[in-house]
């Protein structure tokens, strides 16, 4: 009998140096007409003078601009509902517009939604559980890590549970993502590393996922070649524009990746390092990866030989297994060459705290589901004692 796979995805998709300049136009693509947006950024978009270039663009065209600043990095729920409120809301904008990373790309979708249905978040915590499409959505994205432009996906941190919650719909797709590279040409190293590293995680937990299949393999193929050759020259030299378009696309790709696949135990063990000591996202996911990979050898020997030798890190003649540790050897020297953390004691996270974090981990089953190897508490915890040398 063969498998049925389902694949849904954004509806427009605007690619190339500059290509925010023709947002304005780009406006038509929508299938309503819009003259009030709510625009969700980021300080340093606006520092950049990106914000005002926009803003300008769009009011030549009779579009009135709210710009909206307050959303936390790593936002809470809290966070998401209290800006809905006070500032969306009031505006009442026909759609809703980010720029910038992954956090203010995950509230747009929920604030856009939000603007639709008059459920409070936590009650869509998990899978399709909302009723109603949002108002058109444009996400516009400044790193290479999350692929949220391309998901149904929204992460929230639960401040009372010390965990992070994904909340997924097919609402939560916008109609319209602009793809331009000369928006990462400034970021700074740490975050070209932790935001290229989490892309990465995205294709390869996609791959090995126990809900891999012919579509989600294409796409994290991909991702991880693009990724794989391009992000230490990304992160050397953070003015290459060749090396940034790459690590753009390859991060959509793993979005798309994920979309049809799910990624796996890495995020699982990174929530609640962000939602108990406030570790980043991608820097967590970074810190885990070589040693879930490890964890997981025995089991995807077969799939990681591909990587490695997509990736050209293998010898033609080399076996599975050994092809497969050369790629791990390849995760500990980007560990090192891109100066990811190795000690969770930095964050403050010590020995007393480990059986926690293995209770809280443990409670993301719908990441863990898609692991290739099943993991108990004690599995879980030593792992995260490998991060306490």
């Amino acid at each position: 009998m063969s498998t049925v796979y389902h694949f849904q995805t954004i509806k427009h998709v605007v690619h190339g140096p500059n290509s925010l300049d023709q947002l304005p136009e780009r406006l038509a693509l929508l299938d309503r007409p819009v003259r009030r947006i709510a625009l969700i950024t980021q300080p340093v978009m606006e520092a950049n003078g990106v914000i005002a270039r926009v803003v300008d663009a769009l009011r030549s065209r009779d579009v009135e601009t709210l710009i909206v600043r307050d959303v936390q990095p790593e936002p809470t729920i809290e966070n998401v509902e209290t800006v809905f409120h006070e500032q969306i809301e009031p505006f009442a904008p026909d759609a809703v517009l980010s720029i910038g990373g992954g956090s203010v790309l995950d509230a747009a979708k929920l604030f856009a939604v939000r603007l639709t249905n008059s459920q409070p978040l936590r009650e869509w915590l998990g899978i399709d559980l909302i009723a109603a499409p949002g108002v058109p959505l444009i996400l516009v994205p400044t790193t290479s890590g999350t692929g949220s432009e391309v998901t149904p996906n929204a992460i929230v941190t639960l401040p009372d549970e010390a965990l992070k919650v994904g909340i997924v719909s097919r609402h939560l797709l916008p109609q319209l993502v602009i793809l331009d590279a000369t928006l990462t040409l400034d970021l700074p190293k740490p975050i070209t590393a932790a935001t290229g590293m989490d892309a990465f995680i995205h294709a390869l937990e996609s791959y090995i996922s126990t809900k891999a299949n012919p579509i989600s393999d294409m796409f994290a193929m991909e991702s991880m070649r693009l990724i794989g050759a391009n992000l230490v020259q990304a992160y050397e030299n953070g003015h290459s524009l060749a090396a940034r378009e790459a690590m753009l696309l390859g991060s959509m790709y793993g979005g798309l990746a994920l979309t049809a696949a799910g990624t796996a135990a890495v995020h699982a063990l990174a929530y609640p390092l962000g939602g108990m000591f406030n570790i980043t996202h991608g820097v967590a996911n970074s810190m885990l990866l070589p040693h879930v990979m490890a964890f997981n050898l025995d089991a995807i020997v077969g799939r990681l030989a591909n990587v490695a030798h997509a990736l050209g890190i293998a010898r033609h003649d080399d076996t599975d297994q050994a092809a497969a540790e050369a790629f791990l050897e390849r995760l500990r020297q980007w560990t090192s060459a891109l100066a990811i953390p190795q000690d969770l004691r930095q964050f403050g996270v010590g020995e007393q705290d480990l059986d926690a974090l293995s209770v809280a981990a443990l409670k993301v089953k719908r990441l863990l589901g898609n692991n290739p190897k099943t993991l108990t508490h004690d599995d879980i915890k030593s792992i995260y004692a490998r991060l306490l040398p």
